[in-house]
């Protein structure tokens, strides 16, 4: 009841709001996002609903609108980032408004496991659940936005595809006054796939505010999220060679999976009941403030006073609750297919057995930390220093009977140093967990940028470097079938990095070299194993712009890759995507980019996924040697209305020829990707 009041509140914010049109600037982006402080200082004064005014002349209490006040100015930083940004307009690429990356594959379904086929180690220090398949799909502290606009401003998005396939994607976020805002987000993901027994659901919901005192001594920045992932699991098909028998394209799902009982399967899209699969619950509260003590200070030009605040010292706390729950569960085990298809024993019932694993967690986090600003001119330079207190409470198993606790003590630096010429931006961060349950994790991040040919081209060096302990999912105390060889040592893993950017070539050239130990790893369904052995991973990646005529234009990207040391890794060598537009600005509102875009990766022996454990494996038996994925695109822009038309997977229209099962491409071994897959979408900006 609360989830259908929420959203009829936020549709009938969509309406009172759709009195007029937005056109979003687009700034140039930063090569990466900068982590550190949000210590704005604002010397623009604005009324009460959030419109800008004139500074005021001495103490006369009248003021007068500015002349720009019915437009809208908006802009955004996100959580530990001090630099702001503007929103996209562009409609080029599809996957900067789907809550997808064209870099991962999942299991053939929107919501289903996703893997990364670049290679993205999880470099984070201290304690690790483990599960993170649905992390691309889901909301987070780190992609966490706090705006700062001049009028009212929502964001609404619809999307359908095939097989009751639709997205939802709504954003409200207003200044109540200058020193005030608040936004709302909220996103539902739902299709039912193109298999049996693969339904899957995504909710997110995310609730930001932050407000700063009038004298901008105290600041206070809250954010809540919610995320639900809901993902039946089929276990991959028990015969896909049959897919090219197929005298109709459209109708994989007579195909039987390993796992799953299609006859309970749910046609509702907003039934997320799962019989067979993960459920797996994320909620986080979080409350950053702090106390600044500095100078005031004024500016008169003309008579105009403005008064202004430096802060030269700061105290801050971080206070953060988080209820975390991961459950498999499949109240239909068949025991026969259990042994035949994973090996698992399960109790001699032909069918209708009941098998659950669960691991609950609450995350009790606080954190204190001083901080200093040496120039009081430039706000982006700060020391800062701190430590924290994690309390960790485990539960076990389906009802939560065996039960864990634990603590982590932290130390963390600090240091960023953005010029106030902006060519300069130096980053130095630091954190050591000094005892607890990861006493010995460290993770140290040295990043250094310049920009430069006025501005406009940038070259980025960083560094990066953590030593940390295992997911807790290999642990055998977690309550998922999981069977570790051996102890495990800590994991520690090396980055360093190059990026350079030009603009006027539309260039981007960028190179990643890793260095890892003691590396983790799934070796098949329920086993884990770990790589004592040093290797090296080498990524090379290029996206350029090139312009074929007037009208038309070739977007390239691709990554190249290449290990070292025979380590349990399995990457294509080259992983590249093609996008030829015609495209441009027609009828004076109109902005068109239409045309096809392909996908290809050169064939490597794919990764396989185990249900169970939410996880994909490293295996060395099967190959995945695909076709391009190829998709026609459609996409236009009127003023604030954008359109978006796709028509995926046309590769599949082609015969198979003399190839067992290669109409379909795969994502992994007995998990073919869909079949024909048409979209529709639309996303419409309203200012107030």
């Amino acid at each position: 009841m609360f989830l259908n009041r929420f959203i009829s509140g936020l549709l009938i914010l969509v309406v009172l709001f759709m009195s007029q049109s937005l056109y979003a600037q687009v700034r140039p982006r930063m090569m990466t996002d900068r982590p550190g402080s949000t210590s704005g200082n604002s010397n623009i004064a604005y009324d009460r609903n959030g419109r800008p005014m004139r500074a005021q002349k001495g103490n006369d209490s009248l003021a007068k609108r500015d002349r720009y006040a019915d437009s809208i100015t908006i802009f955004f930083k996100y959580y530990d980032s001090s630099a702001n940004r503007t929103l996209d307009s562009s409609i080029n690429d599809y996957y900067k408004r789907f809550p997808f990356d064209w870099t991962y594959n999942h299991l053939g379904n929107m919501g289903t496991a996703a893997q990364s086929l670049v290679f993205r180690p999880f470099m984070q220090a201290g304690w690790d659940p483990g599960f993170h398949q649905y992390d691309i799909y889901n909301f987070s502290l780190q992609n966490t936005r706090f705006f700062q606009t001049t009028r009212p401003y929502t964001e609404f998005g619809y999307a359908l595809g095939k097989r009751s396939e639709q997205l939802i994607d709504i954003i409200h976020t207003q200044n109540r006054k200058d020193n005030f805002n608040f936004s709302i987000e909220y996103r539902f993901n739902n299709s039912q796939g193109d298999y049996q027994v693969q339904n899957a659901t995504v909710n997110n919901l995310r609730l930001t505010a932050q407000y700063k005192s009038r004298n901008r001594k105290y600041g206070l920045q809250f954010i809540y999220l919610s995320n639900k992932n809901v993902s039946s699991e089929n276990g991959g098909l028990i015969n896909p060679a049959r897919l090219d028998s197929l005298n109709n394209i459209d109708d994989p799902f007579t195909q039987p999976t390993r796992i799953g009982n299609p006859a309970v399967r749910r046609g509702n899209p907003f039934n997320t009941t799962v019989f067979t699969g993960n459920t797996y619950k994320y909620s986080t509260l979080l409350v950053r403030h702090y106390l600044d003590f500095g100078k005031k200070d004024s500016i008169v030009v003309d008579s105009v006073v403005t008064r202004i605040f430096y802060p030269r010292f700061r105290v801050e706390h971080v206070a953060q609750v988080s209820q975390q729950d991961y459950l498999f569960s499949d109240i239909t085990a068949d025991s026969v297919r259990y042994k035949q298809y994973f090996n698992y024993p399960v109790r001699n019932l032909s069918s209708g057995d009941t098998i659950r694993f669960r691991d609950n967690w609450l995350n009790i986090r606080n954190e204190f930390s001083l901080l200093t600003f040496p120039d009081k001119q430039n706000q982006n330079q700060f020391i800062k220093t701190g430590i924290g207190v994690q309390n960790l409470f485990g539960k076990f198993g389906y009802t939560g009977v065996l039960k864990e606790q634990y603590y982590n003590l932290y130390a963390i630096g600090e240091y960023q140093n953005r010029s106030r010429s902006q060519v300069w931006d130096i980053e130095a961060i630091g954190k050591l967990y000094l005892a607890g349950l990861n006493a010995g994790d460290y993770a140290a991040n040295l990043r250094l940028q310049k920009l430069i040919r006025n501005k406009r081209d940038a070259l980025e060096l960083a560094f990066q470097n953590v030593n940390r302990t295992p997911a807790f999912v290999f642990d055998n105390q977690s309550s998922f079938p999981n069977t570790v060889t051996g102890g495990l040592n800590k994991e520690n893993l090396t980055k360093v990095s190059v990026g350079y950017f030009n603009s006027k070539l539309q260039l981007k050239l960028f190179g990643n070299a890793y260095l890892v130990s003691n590396y983790t790893y799934a070796d098949s369904f329920f086993k884990a194993k770990q790589e004592a052995t040093l290797f090296q991973v080498l990524h090379l990646g290029l996206e350029k712009k090139i312009k074929l005529a007037k009208h038309l234009n070739w977007y390239l990207e691709v990554h190249v890759q290449q290990t070292a040391g025979n380590p349990p890794i399995n990457l294509p060598l080259m992983l590249t995507r093609n996008r030829v537009a015609f495209e441009g600005n027609f009828f004076t509102n109109l902005f068109l980019s239409t045309g096809l875009e392909l996908r290809y990766f050169t064939p490597y022996k794919g990764n396989g996924y185990s249900p169970f454990l939410g996880t994909f494996y490293y295996q060395d038996q099967f190959t995945l040697d695909n076709r391009p994925d190829a998709h026609f695109f459609f996409h236009f822009r009127i003023k604030s209305f954008k359109g978006f038309v796709r028509i995926e997977q046309l590769n599949t229209l082609i015969a198979s020829g003399k190839r067992p099962a290669s109409r379909y491409n795969f994502v992994a071994e007995n998990y073919p990707n869909t079949g024909l897959w048409p979209r529709l979408g639309v996303w419409w900006n309203f200012i107030n």
